[in-house]
């Protein structure tokens, strides 16, 4: 039966699972009541559609139909997959992390009753970006939730440094997996209407991410960002050429992120301007005005924030496709794999066939470890705020003397 769970790719257990315990928020007959809890936590690696199994499942909370829980076509159902559901709320964060300061105003919202729907429902996506306080503001009102409050988290493992030990052992675990190639692709083609060799491709080479597939499939700046990023392997034999590429994935990440974030910004300096009385002309317009400039600097400073996250999270795709290519090159070096992927370990870059059996001949085994092992310290280096050129110049250099080692 068609519902908001259709979303999900290739996640047939978690779905179950969901409904039977949004039937057990009901009292559905036949369903034990230890099925439902006030917490959860949503893992999975990016892509497996960890946020969207939260948000789907908050709407099969909040649903109205009887005999079909997140039916998808009930006014509860759509406002919750839009975004406007009264009582369901999404902590998504614009910045580098979620504050205390957020995570309070939330918490006293989440404590009320219901308004319209069923429950009041608090997603909070990447909340592996929580602070340690924020982490303590949230662990506390989880540990004594209100009657009518679920609280939905999402985060990539349950790992310490994802989720706070305490955190987790007050939730209970869905954890969804990657889903296969031919899943994505089937999405691709009979939801997307995509043709089918567009379909393949862009599935295979996703690295199993939905939303990721359907950018590249549609997008053609897409498509060109990853080139550009698989071109620095290569690039790496002229150091000269090696670093310019380096300077440019950079610059490509904040293009990108200019791209997403210019039209938003550019809205909400218009609505706060109205909202402060810009171009009024009554009794007070002034002195509005005047007073308006801590609120304009403190919107400024979360746009900011907001810019330098999506460029990080740009630049960290483009990292870990470079990962890949390196990864692959170490599987065909190994035999593991071969560059036509007929047999063996699926290469994550399949397309890319001639590099890959290139870089497995140029580069020893030591060299291609030391090269992931560079990508990786380079992401961690950005998540400990590393300006990002010079975290990439440092990978860069790795990849160079890997090469020649």
């Amino acid at each position: 039966m068609a519902g908001v769970f259709d979303r999900l790719v290739g996640q047939d257990a978690v779905e179950s699972d969901l409904l039977v315990a949004a039937v057990a928020a009901r009292g559905g007959a036949g369903v034990s009541s230890s099925a439902m809890t006030h917490s959860w936590l949503f893992t999975g690696p990016p892509g497996s559609g960890r946020s969207e199994a939260a948000l789907c499942f908050a709407a099969a909370l909040q649903c109205t139909d009887p005999d079909n829980p997140g039916c998808g076509t009930c006014h509860a159902c759509t406002t919750t997959m839009a975004g406007t559901h009264g009582d369901v709320r999404r902590v998504v964060p614009e910045g580098l992390s979620i504050t205390t300061k957020e995570m309070r105003s939330i918490v006293q919202v989440a404590a009320r009753r219901p308004s319209t729907g069923r429950w009041q429902v608090v997603v909070v996506e990447d909340a592996d970006r929580l602070t340690e306080g924020a982490g303590n503001v949230l662990l506390k009102v989880v540990e004594e939730p209100p009657a009518r409050t679920v609280f939905l988290l999402c985060a990539p493992s349950v790992d310490p440094e994802d989720i706070s030990v305490t955190l987790r052992s007050r939730c209970r675990h869905v954890h969804l997996s990657t889903p296969s190639a031919d899943a994505i692709a089937r999405v691709l083609r009979e939801r997307d209407g995509l043709p089918a060799a567009q379909a393949s491709w862009a599935a295979a080479v996703s690295g199993g991410h939905v939303a990721r597939a359907r950018r590249l499939a549609t997008d053609e700046d897409a498509r060109s960002r990853r080139k550009r990023a698989l071109a620095l392997v290569a690039a790496t034999a002229r150091p000269g050429v090696a670093y310019t590429a380096a300077d440019e994935l950079v610059k490509s990440a904040d293009d990108e992120a200019k791209q997403l974030t210019v039209g938003r910004d550019e809205q909400e300096r218009d609505a706060l301007a109205t909202a402060l009385g810009a171009g009024g002309t009554g009794k007070g317009a002034a002195s509005a005005t005047r007073g308006s400039v801590g609120v304009l600097k403190d919107l400024e400073k979360r746009q900011k924030s907001r810019a330098t996250r999506t460029g990080r999270d740009a630049l960290d795709r483009a990292l870990i496709d470079v990962a890949g290519l390196y990864r692959d090159a170490l599987a065909v070096r190994f035999g593991a794999a071969t560059a036509d992927s007929k047999s063996g370990v699926t290469l994550t870059h399949p397309d890319m066939a001639d590099q890959i059996r290139e870089l497995a001949g140029d580069v020893r085994p030591e060299g291609l470890l030391r090269s992931i092992e560079a990508v990786l310290d380079c992401r961690e280096a950005l998540e400990t705020n590393v300006k990002p050129r010079f975290a990439v110049a440092a990978m860069v250099a790795t990849l160079i003397a890997a090469r020649s080692a």
